[in-house]
């Protein structure tokens, strides 16, 4: 190693040895702001050997502990950072003008915070309510913007798979082997997003029965 004063810079491929991963998901990494990163004039990654050695070190520490932390992180990180191709394949998100598309993204988001609060608190009840509240929310825009209600519905689904790919990339990242907790993580998380999507249906049904 070097000393304090002294920096030394990385490849990607020098980075891809120290953490025994391909530099395809360094790379990945980097571009997700995962790993710290700098580029070159020429637009070449470059890494810190200090600054990696700390995320190895913090990295580890995380591992250790317990994996709702991990997820939390993990989630918070990502803040949906879903590309615009993925969005537009969607037939729902072609339907949606420009700001009705901005008030999902912020519907995705609400849905990411309502669940790591859910996962790190005890009181249910409370939780099934704030579950059920987004389901009338997701309702209530997909309504206001034209969406039939399977509309509506794979619009969260979307936002709910997402969620659940985090997860899966968190649990293959950690490295956790307490794999009962993660199971029960995993089923509380279906629990929270069911009561969401039985509220949307619920919501929308009764809309359409007071239009009788």
């Amino acid at each position: 190693m070097t000393n304090q004063n002294e920096k030394k810079w990385l490849r990607l491929s020098d980075v891809s040895l120290i953490l025994g991963v391909h530099s395809s998901t360094v790379r990945s990494w980097a571009d997700q702001g995962v790993l710290p990163v700098y580029r070159t004039e020429g637009g070449h990654r470059r890494f810190l050997e200090n600054e990696i050695d700390l995320w190895v070190q913090t990295s580890r520490e995380k591992r250790e502990g317990k994996p709702e932390y991990a997820l939390r992180d993990v989630l918070t990180r990502i803040r949906f950072r879903i590309g615009e191709k993925q969005l537009e394949s969607e037939k729902w998100y072609q339907k949606l003008d420009n700001d009705a598309r901005q008030k999902y993204g912020m519907s995705g988001k609400s849905l990411m915070q309502s669940l790591i609060s859910y996962l790190s608190a005890e009181g249910e009840e409370d939780a099934i309510a704030e579950a059920r509240s987004l389901g009338y929310e997701y309702a209530s825009r997909g309504r206001r913007y034209g969406l039939s209600l399977i509309d509506a519905t794979c619009a969260f689904l979307f936002f709910r798979n997402v969620l659940l790919d985090a997860m899966i990339a968190v649990y293959l990242d950690a490295r956790v082997s307490d794999a009962e907790t993660w199971g029960d993580m995993l089923s509380r998380i279906h629990a929270f997003t069911d009561q969401t999507m039985l509220s949307l249906m619920e919501t929308y049904q009764a809309f359409e029965k007071s239009k009788g």
